[in-house]
């Protein structure tokens, strides 16, 4: 019988078209790795010096329960995934605050295996539960986390940063929603194995492809911003509704659709 490691690494060949390099990851607890995961920051989101985190809390990250993992191709750190230890409503959980892959290594299935790992070390330690915030108008991270990881959505935060140095935000407001990662749930592990179970929608909230273009020139700015604010309305009405983003689709041109319904 197929074991369910077997499963994951099945799913993973069919859903990643791309070759994948030879990555091995593993903890990080070394000064300098957590020097290189500053500088791998800056390769990736182009940050000022105000916006980029420092060593000290990586190192504060690893030493008080929380995680700090890297991807290495080779001796080269070409990507991590960093955690810190939450507390609500009488729970315990992980909230994964960064994850960061160069562009070079991209579309190669890296950014999902730092998130296996994360989860696979959450419930080696007994946690039911991981949460990290992420831009509703990035169409492919939307997508990751939603459709291949089995995230949930029910909170919206609008503006959660404040403004951002990062050339890639396109001086939007760092509007954010929570993913809800349910590491034992139904939902997720179906997911992982291949066998996701079908979602009654009673709602679609659309991204345009050219939302990336929208952002990057100045001119087309203001319909970005539009976008941003009518799906935020939207989002945030839903979520008071009761409704959750139970899925996500990408269509033939590269839209994203947020599908909204029930979340038992």
């Amino acid at each position: 019988m197929e074991s369910g490691e077997e499963r994951r690494h099945r799913t993973d060949k069919v859903m990643n078209a791309n070759p994948q390099p030879a990555i091995h990851i593993q903890s990080l607890s070394s000064l300098e790795h957590f020097e290189r995961c500053v500088v791998l920051q800056l390769e990736v989101w182009g940050y000022s010096d105000g916006d980029v985190i420092p060593r000290r809390v990586f190192v504060v990250a690893e030493r008080i329960g929380g995680q700090v993992l890297g991807a290495f191709d080779g001796d080269t750190l070409v990507g991590f995934a960093m955690s810190l230890p939450g507390y609500r409503d009488g729970k315990p959980y992980l909230h994964s605050h960064m994850l960061a892959v160069l562009p070079q290594y991209r579309n190669s299935g890296i950014g999902r295996r730092l998130k296996l790992a994360q989860r696979d070390d959450a419930i080696a330690r007994g946690f039911d539960l991981m949460e990290w915030t992420f831009d509703p108008l990035e169409i492919r991270n939307s997508h990751l986390n939603i459709s291949r990881l089995g995230v949930i959505v029910r909170r919206y935060q609008a503006d959660f940063y404040g403004p951002s140095s990062s050339p890639l935000q396109g001086g939007l407001p760092t509007d954010r929603l929570y993913a809800e990662w349910w590491l034992r749930s139904s939902r997720v592990t179906d997911l992982l194995s291949g066998e996701p179970q079908p979602q009654q929608v009673f709602e679609r909230i659309t991204v345009p492809h050219t939302i990336y273009q929208w952002k990057q020139d100045p001119q087309q700015r203001s319909l970005a911003r539009s976008l941003q604010s009518n799906n935020r309305a939207a989002l945030e009405s839903a979520f008071q509704r009761g409704l959750a983003v139970v899925g996500y689709e990408r269509d033939a041109q590269g839209n994203g659709n947020f599908l909204l319904g029930l979340w038992k």
